[in-house]
């Protein structure tokens, strides 16, 4: 079985070394050790010793060098549009006092996954609300060795 190994990031890895493509949600690009299935129906090993956090355009490295690029699969997301940085503030803090995973984007938007109760809660304090399909790379967690935002424990 094939065997990925290592990361090269975005960028730094040679287009002609590319053999194959693995289209991910966020939620699988976030993992040490798994068997995947790339786009063409072959399967791999990511075989890393920590979890690394795979973004869109990312490398996984196969044994023999070759490099599986990783695409971010779309995903229900919801923008949330803001007038200015007050309300930038307000619906982040709302948004990190749930511990939802957040997105910044430019000019003053943020994105979540597309979750009723939190789009709920969001229109109640005055939110505007885009829902479609996207990409979804939320901002790496502050207590997160993989950038994940998972795992961390909430002590004070």
């Amino acid at each position: 079985m094939r065997r990925a190994v290592s990361l090269a990031h975005k960028g730094e890895w040679p287009g002609g070394r590319f053999v194959a493509e693995v289209t991910l949600p966020f939620e699988e690009r976030n993992q040490p050790r798994v068997e995947m299935t790339d786009d063409q129906g072959r399967v791999f090993m990511l075989d890393m010793e920590k979890a690394v956090r795979l973004n869109d355009g990312d490398g996984l490295v196969l044994e023999d060098g070759g490099v599986i690029r990783v695409a971010a699969a779309l995903e229900a997301i919801a923008d949330i549009n803001c007038a200015d940085a007050q309300e930038l503030a307000r619906f982040a803090w709302h948004l990190g006092n749930r511990h939802i995973l957040v997105e910044v984007l430019d000019e003053g938007t943020l994105r979540i996954r597309d979750e009723a109760a939190t789009i709920e809660i969001l229109q109640g304090i005055g939110a505007t609300i885009t829902r479609y399909m996207a990409p979804f790379s939320p901002e790496a967690g502050a207590y997160s060795s993989s950038g994940g935002g998972q795992g961390y424990t909430h002590d004070h």
